[in-house]
């Protein structure tokens, strides 16, 4: 099965060398909204107007996404009709999201898991590169859309979108001048914005990408405001 929306997201976030998480937090909520974008552009659920209706349990045949389908066919079901907030799914879905994605990845030969403590107490795990074929040709779709100009297939834009969404520019693009990091804000800004795919799933990714830029905004206000107090 191809890599997945929030595999690749996870994947850019990773330090090919040290296999450290980079922008945690941010990742953790784009991957959420990966897997969910991806189970709406299979037909497995809708999004309209902030609320999670799943369509069709059937599996897609992929470990990831099956598993993500049934735990929020799960979690809508306990709920009541019209109850089922896609904010309150991404924020529950976040806090194992980019460990599955990691899982996967090794399962798939991309990265390799190393288990370490630090100060000898507290065990961490790491996802140093194994294969880069994957991630090299992903940044080169990137690049060439959001760098070259051409124009984006459905999947791609998703994931820009999500990526902007998430304010994730630097680790989908790293090492460029300040004037270049400039234009691509804008450049992925246009695509998130733009004309490319259905309008279910635009509406899909529109509420998503409210929840995602909220709550980070939210997140980074506090941490200011507590680093200031």
């Amino acid at each position: 099965m191809p890599v997945t929306l929030a595999e690749e997201l996870v994947l850019l976030s990773l330090d090919d060398e040290s296999g450290a998480s980079k922008e945690g937090t941010n990742t953790a909520w784009a991957a959420a909204g990966g897997l969910l974008a991806e189970l709406v552009l299979a037909g497995r659920v809708e999004v309209a107007d902030g609320r999670l209706t799943v369509t069709d349990r059937t599996p897609i045949g992929d470990p990831l996404l099956d598993g993500r389908l049934e735990r929020l066919a799960e979690w809508a079901g306990k709920r009541r009709p019209g109850r089922a907030k896609a904010a309150d799914w991404l924020a529950k879905d976040r806090s194992t999201v980019v460990r599955d994605a990691e899982q996967r990845l090794c399962e798939r030969g991309l990265v390799r898991e190393e288990r370490h403590r630090v100060l000898g107490l507290f065990p961490v795990r790491l996802y140093p590169e194994a294969d880069g074929s994957v991630e090299r040709a992903l940044r080169g779709r990137l690049a060439a859309v959001v760098l070259d100009g051409a124009d984006p297939d459905q999947r791609t834009a998703v994931l820009i979108a999500l990526l902007h969404s998430a304010r994730l520019h630097r680790p989908a693009f790293s090492a460029l001048p300040r004037q270049q990091a400039k234009q691509v804000r804008a450049r992925c800004a246009e695509i998130a914005e733009g004309d490319w795919a259905g309008e279910s799933v635009r509406e899909a990714i529109r509420n998503m990408q409210a929840t995602m830029v909220a709550v980070i905004t939210a997140a980074t206000a506090a941490s200011t405001v507590a680093a200031t107090g």
